[in-house]
């Protein structure tokens, strides 16, 4: 990560958080977790086609503020490399099937499983980094993913299917973060969204004409919220970059450990919004799966706060 993160020499003391970078941080998480209300509004379109509005109007909104901030110059060196076009191209695969899956789970009463798949995500990235990377798993790390595995036994026997809501969303966003993990260094956020949904554009436009001229769409349709319903599919675009760009900013200024403390407030906040507000049912056998997750998760934690603060006090000594 860039150098301009905020934090204390190396000495006694604790690293000094950027405040600002915190809570860019914290808006974009937020804004995460909140997803779930706002879909729930767009109910009344199917999940592909709120996808296919969300796909769009994000490539309308990053064109936007690329001509505004004038980086549009940044997209140039990807549509020119076809390796990394490729890359991004398959990024857009999987987060367009990441996108699909959520909105179904969340409108049709699933936003628990939907949270359940973003606290199974980090042991989903780990298992990705010994299959594809090729890395070496500490203890830990095996203990963590053996807890992980019980844990999706126990919700799977409990409902006497898998959670495939939660481990296609787990999958879907662990090998996309594994895609943005490969060209990350050369593609900043706003141009990686930009050809990512550029990627999808000529199939979700294909998409919705093809539901507009069938009489099939949700968008422009006769109702008493019809007006309500085409702005928030239109602001869907913004709400998908927003997010986005905050927390490209916020790790450009925060320690990578904080990132990844803050990164559970997302599955939290959408757990509460799954039985709170939406009072989904949470059966014995669910909250013991939860339970085993948050187990490897605290197990994943501690092991990489240990690893992280070692060569520090390597430092120090010498």
């Amino acid at each position: 990560m860039p150098a301009d993160r905020t934090s204390a020499p190396d000495g006694p003391g604790t690293p000094e958080v950027d405040r600002v970078g915190l809570a860019l941080g914290l808006g974009c998480y937020l804004l995460w977790g909140a997803f779930p209300l706002y879909f729930r509004l767009l109910e009344s379109a199917g999940a592909v086609e709120i996808v296919a509005h969300r796909a769009s109007w994000s490539l309308g909104f990053c064109l936007l503020v690329l001509l505004l901030t004038r980086t549009m110059r940044t997209v140039l060196p990807v549509l020119r490399d076809p390796r990394t076009l490729g890359t991004v191209a398959l990024g857009a695969v999987f987060i367009a099937v990441n996108w699909t899956v959520y909105v179904y789970g969340v409108n049709t009463g699933r936003t628990v499983d939907a949270a359940l798949g973003y606290f199974i995500n980090p042991l989903v990235t780990v298992l990705l980094a010994v299959a594809v990377l090729g890395e070496r798993l500490r203890p830990a790390q095996w203990a963590a993913t053996g807890v992980g595995a019980a844990a999706v036994a126990v919700i799977a026997i409990g409902y006497g299917e898998l959670p495939w809501i939660s481990l296609t969303l787990a999958a879907s966003f662990g090998m996309y973060g594994l895609v943005k993990n490969r060209v990350g260094r050369t593609v900043g956020a706003l141009p990686g969204l930009a050809v990512e949904t550029a990627v999808l554009f000529p199939v979700a436009v294909g998409y919705l004409v093809f539901l507009g001229a069938t009489g099939q769409g949700a968008f422009g349709a006769a109702g008493e919220d019809r007006v309500l319903l085409m702005v928030l599919l239109a602001a869907s675009g913004a709400l998908t970059a927003v997010p986005l760009l905050l927390f490209g900013a916020a790790a450009r200024r925060l320690p990578l450990s904080v990132v990844g403390m803050l990164q559970y407030l997302t599955p939290v906040l959408q757990l509460l919004v799954g039985v709170l507000v939406f009072a989904e049912p949470m059966p014995a056998e669910r909250w013991a799966g939860f339970v085993l997750v948050w187990v490897a998760i605290t197990i994943l934690t501690v092991d990489g706060v240990r690893r992280h603060r070692r060569p520090r006090t390597r430092r120090r000594s010498t």
